[in-house]
């Protein structure tokens, strides 16, 4: 793995990514994902992301950089995987993916998962 960008902070360590990478596969199959930034920051816009997940190998990583600060407006975790092909297969796509956002949905068998993940990315961001 390459030099990791300072500015793609809270990066998930190895187990954390997996875990990460694993419910956004998941939430594919749910239709509770929205794949790329432009997506991502419209489900942050519409109060609809229960978390952001960017590509910490994004290059330039500028081109999503609007994401933690649109997050920690609405007070929304976000974290850093480090790879962007990695974020793609999860997202069930073959090209690389730099950022997705995992969707708010009422009754969703996810819900659980979500919150220890997003209680998990909280502990990075403190």
């Amino acid at each position: 793995m390459g030099d990791i960008n300072p500015k793609a902070f809270p990066c998930a360590r190895s187990e954390l990514s997996v875990a990460i990478l694993d419910l956004i596969s998941q939430a594919c199959n749910y239709k509770q994902l929205k794949k790329g930034a432009n997506e991502a920051t419209k489900c942050l816009n519409r109060d609809i992301a229960e978390f952001i997940v960017m590509a910490a190998d994004t290059e330039p990583l500028e081109v999503l950089l609007h994401l933690p600060l649109v997050c920690e407006d609405k007070n929304v975790p976000y974290v850093f995987v480090p790879s962007k092909q990695a974020l793609g297969r999860a997202s069930g796509v073959s090209r690389p993916v730099i950022a997705v956002a995992v969707l708010r949905k009422e009754g969703s068998q996810l819900t659980s998962q979500i919150l220890r993940i997003k209680l998990e990315i909280e502990k990075l961001l403190y």
